[in-house]
């Protein structure tokens, strides 16, 4: 079946969402996504959005700015950064006029919350920057735009499966996707093309990711020849429940929450003596992984279970239960624990992807160092590098992002639509996703994809995580370039056409895969510890040899590495101290 929009937006997160709204008002605009849009994982975002509003405590764009460039251990391209602070403030003041119903102050005002990493004064010590609605930010952004969307006459495919995107030359024609209610292969003809499919942390065993993050927007680019930005940098979040990775948000400890060793200390003290508990996620994620290997973890079933206590007992149960009800759920559901009277379990958790496709700062995908651009194809959020986080994102700044990046992308595909015609299509275009559906369910036998996603995902948790180093990276390169030769035999079990689960996971580790070889080429090549991503064999940062954003081509079993340089035109690079 064939379709042809002015755009197709491909994902329905909040970065999609926002993108389909503003490109909307002038272009006949129709969002692909393989979930109902309110089920998107913009939803699981619990603490907040940062806008330097003010409203509790004196902050500016300048700070907000700063602190992204510093908590990035300064690989953020800085007037990116700038474009996301000072459009921050507007961002979340155009929310609420959309009807988002923020947490207030006694005033009336939106409320603000502490969060790791926001400082005053470039770094004086803490303020309150984080806005939130309890902590359910963002399942209130994702509502919030979705009925916008609806407003507006958007057209929604729900429940398809990306599978191509069609890129003659320099320019982007349209997609390829398969309808999950059926098995049909739908080809979408358009003008403009945006990726806000999300993250991929799903190449990880222990992670906060949803099962539909599966990489596929970054994926198909990295097939089509588009290079993956800065893939290396994978932010492990410090506090996920022990063994299950669901998320204790960040906002727990900008209420006041505390992070205890063994022996009851406060070890956050000798790590970041300012902003404690509050300091950028990489280095808690380092800083309670050295806890556990010095034997001041707290001992599991086996030291390889040991964890670290989240203590959230002084908040008391009125904070717990207005500011934080969700969180509070989890810890009594999963765990049987009341977190008013006893400390919560937790380790670091895969969490967040800050490479992706790389884009400028309208939402344009850029294939090469010399920053052309694909004409027609468009990224935002988690599946795009902007790069507004750098080697480690600061929490509240992946929502900030979403919204910032998403909007901008629609006002200007809004804009290019105008002035362009649809462009041609070869009626051949589908072939090769035809193909590959039609290779998996043709019955032949062959090995199941389960096996193989467990393997990598046990893959990356031990070489490629929180600290890595040349020998576990090569075994992971090694081994994952193995599991890639067994996935091309792979067929489905389930041959059916409708809604064939068995075949879609099949097509998402194809897409986890490709992911995870590109960012273990890309962390063996970087030779210095930067942000999330730390050598042991290099453990310092080399500022003269690597203050460079990697570029990893796919090609084939293979993956090439190249680079581009990182904007610091604004602020020069200093050690990272907190």
């Amino acid at each position: 079946m064939n379709h042809e929009y002015d755009a197709v937006i491909v994902g329905a997160g909040g970065a999609g969402l926002y993108a389909a709204l503003e490109a909307s008002k002038k272009a006949n605009t129709a969002v692909l996504s393989k979930l109902y849009p309110v089920r998107s994982h913009t939803g699981a975002a619990q603490g907040g959005i940062s806008a330097a509003l003010g409203n509790v405590e004196e902050d500016k764009p300048e700070w907000h700015a700063f602190d992204t460039i510093k908590g990035g251990d300064y690989l953020v391209d800085q007037k990116a950064a700038m474009t996301l602070a000072e459009e921050a403030v507007q961002a979340v003041y155009d929310l609420e006029n959309r009807g988002l119903p923020f947490s207030r102050t006694e005033e009336g005002l939106i409320d603000q919350r502490r969060f790791g990493g926001h400082t005053r004064n470039f770094g004086e010590g803490p303020v309150r920057r984080a806005c939130y609605a309890a902590d359910r930010t963002g399942h209130m952004i994702l509502q919030t735009l979705y009925q916008q969307c609806i407003k507006n006459e958007v057209a929604f495919f729900d429940e398809f499966q990306v599978l191509d995107v069609l890129v003659e030359g320099n320019r982007c024609a349209g997609l390829v996707a398969a309808e999950l209610a059926t098995g049909e292969i739908h080809v979408f003809r358009a003008k403009a093309v945006l990726f806000a499919t999300g993250g991929f942390g799903r190449m990880y065993k222990i992670t906060s990711n949803a099962y539909a993050n599966t990489g596929d927007g970054p994926a198909l680019a990295a097939r089509r020849g588009i290079p993956l930005e800065d893939m290396e940098f994978f932010q492990f979040h410090p506090t996920g429940i022990k063994g299950m990775g669901i998320l204790i948000s960040e906002a727990v400890r900008g209420e006041g929450g505390i992070l205890r060793n063994r022996d009851g200390e406060r070890f956050m003290e000798r790590y970041a003596p300012t902003l404690l508990d509050l300091a950028p996620r990489d280095m808690i994620s380092r800083a309670i992984l050295t806890e556990i290997r010095d034997g001041k973890g707290i001992r599991g079933d086996r030291k390889i279970d040991d964890y670290v206590h989240l203590d959230a007992t002084g908040l008391g149960k009125v904070v717990l239960e207005s500011k934080l009800p969700d969180i509070s759920g989890f810890v009594r559901t999963y765990l049987g624990i009341d977190p008013t009277v006893e400390p919560i379990p937790v380790l670091p958790t895969a969490h967040y992807a800050m490479g992706g496709i790389p884009t400028d700062i309208q939402g344009r995908v850029i294939v090469d160092d010399k920053g052309t651009v694909c004409e027609g194809l468009y990224a935002a959020g988690e599946c795009a590098c902007v790069s507004v986080h750098g080697a480690n994102r600061l929490g509240t700044n992946s929502l900030l992002d979403l919204v910032v990046f998403g909007r901008r992308a629609g006002v200007h595909i809004c804009e290019f639509v105008d002035g362009v015609e649809l462009p041609a299509i070869d009626k051949s275009a589908a072939d090769s996703a035809r193909g590959w559906i039609a290779r998996l369910l043709e019955g032949k036998e062959g090995p199941h994809g389960g096996q193989i996603r467990e393997e990598m995902q046990t893959i990356m948790m031990a070489d490629v995580g929180i600290y890595r180093n040349a020998e576990g990276i090569e075994r992971a390169v090694s081994r994952l370039r193995e599991l890639r030769e067994r996935y091309a035999s792979v067929r489905v079990q389930d041959t059916g056409r409708s809604f064939n689960t068995d075949l879609l996971e099949i097509i998402e580790l194809g897409n986890l895969l490709d992911l995870s070889l590109i960012t273990a080429e890309s962390a063996l090549a970087r030779r210095e510890s930067r942000g999330a991503h730390s050598r042991e064999d290099f453990p310092e940062r080399d500022d003269e040899n690597w203050l460079k954003h990697t570029l990893a081509y796919l090609e084939k079993d293979r993956v090439r590495i190249g680079s581009k340089p990182v904007d610091t035109s604004l602020w020069e690079p200093k050690p990272r101290v907190y």
